[in-house]
Formats: C-alpha cells, structure tokens, sequence
C-alpha cells in the first residue's frame, strides 16, 4: 500500500519539480504545470497520463485507476487508489508523469543518473 510519504521525497527530488499547497491539496509541479496531486485525505493521487493510453488503464483496472473528473478530460490525466498501489508502482508512475512535464534532456540526466529506477 502507497502513501503520500512514499513519493513526498520523489517529487521533491526531481529536477525542476516543487510542492506546493492549493487548497490544502499537496501538488507537485514544473513550472505552473502541475504533474502530481493528491486528495485532501490523501487516498487518491492524480498524474500526468497520456490521453490516449488512460482508458486501456482503467478498463484493465477499474479497481485502482478512474478517468478524472468529466472537466479534466481534456488534460494528460489519471486518477489512482494509493491503497492499491505498491510503493514502487507510486514512484514509477510519478516519474513518469514528471517526464511529460520536462525537456528531453533533462530526463536524460535522470535516466544515466538512475539506470534502475526511481529508488
């Protein structure tokens, strides 16, 4: 089971992401893109998803990822049950969700830097 504490570190960690707080929701960002956030109670983490691979997601498994609400359809984006996800599952998919938001290069250096993964 994943918990906002699992990725707190990661999200912090990355090249050119921050933290910030909008309405009480802990959101990870580069630049104003937000990539990472997640529900008040923290039980949900929304992030960065391509639009064309989303609904195979859900529709494998409806038990841990939605659509995002019908308003946010528009956007590169997925919902996810962190009770359902592994740690490691958690990071991956906020590194992943990273990746969208920055340069080529700059997931390069993560990448020769990293060669087995986020930790």
């Amino acid at each position: 089971m994943a918990t906002v504490e699992d990725v707190r570190w990661l999200g912090s960690s990355l090249e050119r992401s921050y933290q910030v707080y909008v309405r009480g929701r802990l959101k990870f960002r580069v630049k104003q893109i937000v990539y990472v956030a997640f529900s008040l109670d923290e039980t949900e983490m929304g992030f960065a998803f391509p639009k064309e691979e989303r609904a195979a997601l859900v529709a494998a498994q409806p038990h841990r990822f939605r659509m995002p609400r019908p308003s946010d359809l528009r956007f590169n984006w997925v919902e996810a049950d962190l009770a359902a996800l592994n740690p490691a599952e958690a990071r991956e998919f906020v590194v992943d969700a990273w990746r969208m938001v920055v340069p080529k290069k700059v997931t390069r250096a993560y990448d020769l830097a990293h060669p087995d993964g986020p930790g």
